[in-house]
């Protein structure tokens, strides 16, 4: 039974809140494994999710797992040791806070804010080219975040229909998702994306060398400090960390924002009678349904208590922001979506080192473009809610496409 409450489940992956409900109250942590064949300890409770989030005695590097989930863990480049698998995901403090410091400056308020303009820009006018029908997902978010990107690592505007759609293909998971056969996203793209993208990013990289501008990655490149400066494989890890996890995240958190909104009118028509609300809306949204469903593994370096359960050294564990997002010792009234909710310490970006890096991006992105899409007159799914095709890997969840339809402006 328990295993038909697992993340990504097809029976769930619409909703999972009910079941991360059941799991809460039986008690936490569980033991559960995957379709994949990994396994580990699911943590659902607000206060277990958030200390095990900052918990030092739980590393991030895969190399601590044991030698039969490693294996089971075998051909996922991005999230391993090997290859493009060393980044602020797989290590930990102070090769973590070493990565970290390099990328940091980029991602201060001040000079995001320099960011905001071209942001809701690209907003109003992707908003201002969507016809009743056409895609939020393929349409609108997933174009704005790209170009996000490519402004924050430096990619030239010529080559940015080639990285999007090498992106798309990446960041899709072979790991439950909804896809259709021949669909950008199926597992046989992957590869052939990911060779790719890795070529094009390396001879960016160079260009860089040669020519630095004011983006993330000549800032990595010309990283000068003693003991800051980055190996190759982890140059390209961290690009492509930035990459996928900024992309398929955001997207997620449009795209299941305006989801929540079109299920929750009366929401959706007061955030419109008051914009000023877009900055705890999303906050809200974030708590409600986080893109982000689980952290990346962590892995006991020791014998460590969680929720009342000793887990030896190193059992794989799984933290779910997601379900503690909804605990009710935590948050009043979790299921209801409240856009004026003033205690809203959620976990969508995590807690302690290992922090969202890129969270006030986020913020800034999501903000800019729900602005826009609540300004879309009648607004409503094109499609029943049940006909939707979900995202369902381990860590971000959302529609794969989300058909929507409005009246004339």
């Amino acid at each position: 039974m328990l295993n038909e409450m697992l993340p990504g489940h097809p029976g769930l992956v619409a909703d999972p809140y009910p079941a991360y409900a059941d799991l809460r109250a039986a008690g936490a942590p569980h033991l559960v494994t995957m379709r994949s064949g990994l396994y580990g300890w699911l943590v659902t409770r607000y206060d277990d999710v958030r200390a095990a989030l900052a918990d030092p005695r739980l590393s991030k590097d895969p190399r601590h797992a044991p030698a039969d989930w490693r294996e089971a863990g075998r051909g996922r480049p991005l999230e391993d040791r090997s290859g493009l698998g060393t980044h602020l995901l797989t290590t930990d403090p102070p090769e973590h806070t070493r990565l970290r410091r390099v990328v940091s400056g980029f991602f201060t308020p001040r000079r995001l804010a320099r960011l905001r303009p071209g942001i809701e820009s690209a907003a109003r006018a992707l908003a201002a080219g969507l016809s009743p029908g056409d895609d939020l997902v393929g349409g609108f978010a997933s174009p704005l975040q790209s170009g996000v990107i490519g402004d924050v690592l430096g990619v030239p505007a010529g080559d940015r229909t080639d990285f999007r759609r090498w992106t798309a293909a990446v960041v899709s998971s072979d790991q439950g998702e909804q896809e259709e056969p021949g669909e950008p996203g199926e597992p046989d793209a992957r590869p052939a994306a990911l060779r790719a993208l890795g070529t094009y990013v390396s001879g960016l990289v160079e260009a860089k060398r040669r020519a630095p501008g004011d983006d993330v990655i000549s800032a990595m490149v010309t990283a000068a400090e003693d003991g800051d400066r980055l190996s190759g494989d982890e140059l390209l890890s961290m690009i492509f960390l930035l990459l996928v996890a900024g992309y398929e995240t955001t997207v997620g958190l449009i795209a299941l924002g305006t989801y929540t909104l079109l299920r929750h009118p009366e929401a959706l028509e007061l955030l419109r009678e008051r914009p000023e609300l877009i900055e705890p809306a999303v906050e809200e949204l974030l708590r409600h349904d986080s893109p982000v469903e689980l952290a990346t593994w962590r892995f006991a370096l020791e014998p460590v208590e969680i929720g009342g359960v000793v887990l030896p050294a190193g059992q794989p564990i799984l933290v779910a922001p997601a379900a503690a997002n909804r605990d009710p010792r935590r948050f009043p009234d979790p299921d209801r979506l409240d856009l004026t909710r003033r205690d809203n310490a959620h976990l969508s970006f995590g807690h302690g080192p290992h922090y969202c890096l890129g969270a006030l991006l986020a913020r800034l992105v999501g903000r800019a473009a729900l602005a826009e899409v609540v300004r879309l007159p009648g607004l409503a799914l094109a499609v029943p809610a049940e006909r939707l095709r979900w995202r369902a890997s381990l860590t971000v969840r959302g529609p794969i496409a989300l058909p929507v339809t409005f009246g004339p402006g």
